[in-house]
């Protein structure tokens, strides 16, 4: 039940903004993504994730692409310091509808694991500085940048559907909750950004290769302060997990 309302309790708060949105536009896209991390030493890794994400009604042309990248300091094997740089394309949109909008962004995260032989548990906090590059009009860039920061707090579980539990060839439950916070000068109106609320499978293709595909939604105050967005979005996610440090001989 603790997990559980771990996960549900952002969504309960997130209702009331639903039910005081007077405009709320759906779209539908489609998100693919690449993760993986990797382990040098007992002490250092790496990261690096990469995603494309389309427009309205799943493959009207893409809306943003990711590319993030970080150095990660391990604690200890379930708890980990990341920090690292991450580019993000807007792709043209309403108002830059000939241009490309990029976007820097630093971000710094603390990343924890709990094993459970029924349950997998997985948390992250994650503070983001961004900066987005001003817009003229729809065919030109302007000088600078938007900046504000940005908090995300991330719960992910996992439930084994059979009893060879997380093992290569089987499948898990996976049911994720992620909420985002905006702050900064900039922010008036949308301290609140978005919660992503997730629910899918988890295909275990060996001891450190994952497939997870499912269902995402993503409600979203935009800038605003009075307008919303509802993004309906089939998510398919490829993790691998590289350790190279030397196997101890037996």
């Amino acid at each position: 039940m603790k997990f559980l309302m771990i996960i549900i309790l952002p969504v309960i708060l997130v209702s009331p903004l639903r039910a005081q949105t007077k405009e709320t536009e759906s779209v539908h896209q489609l998100w693919a993504g690449y993760f993986n991390q990797l382990r040098f030493t007992d002490k250092w890794g790496a990261w690096v994730d990469i995603h494309a994400r389309t427009r309205e009604d799943y493959f009207t042309g893409l809306s943003q692409g990711i590319v993030r990248v970080g150095l990660t300091h391990y604690l200890a094997d379930d708890l980990k310091l990341t920090a690292g740089y991450a580019f993000v394309n807007h792709f043209p949109s309403d108002n830059h509808k000939n241009i490309s909008m990029p976007e820097h962004r630093a971000w710094q995260q603390v990343q924890w694991h709990s094993r459970y032989p029924a349950i997998r548990l997985m948390q992250w906090f994650r503070l983001e500085e961004r900066w987005r590059r001003n817009i003229l009009n729809d065919d030109k860039l302007g000088d600078g940048y938007n900046f504000n920061y940005r908090v995300r707090y991330n719960f992910f579980s996992q439930f084994p559907l059979s009893k060879k539990r997380f093992q290569p060839g089987t499948a898990s439950f996976v049911v994720n909750n992620e909420i985002h916070l905006n702050f900064g000068k900039r922010i008036i109106n949308n301290y609140f950004d978005q919660n992503r609320f997730f629910a899918g499978f988890n295909y275990h293709l060996n001891s450190h290769d994952n497939l997870q595909f499912g269902y995402m939604n993503i409600f979203q105050q935009l800038a605003s302060g009075n307008n919303y967005k509802s993004t309906h979005v089939a998510r398919l996610f490829y993790f691998h997990n590289m350790d190279l440090r030397r196997k101890q001989p037996h």
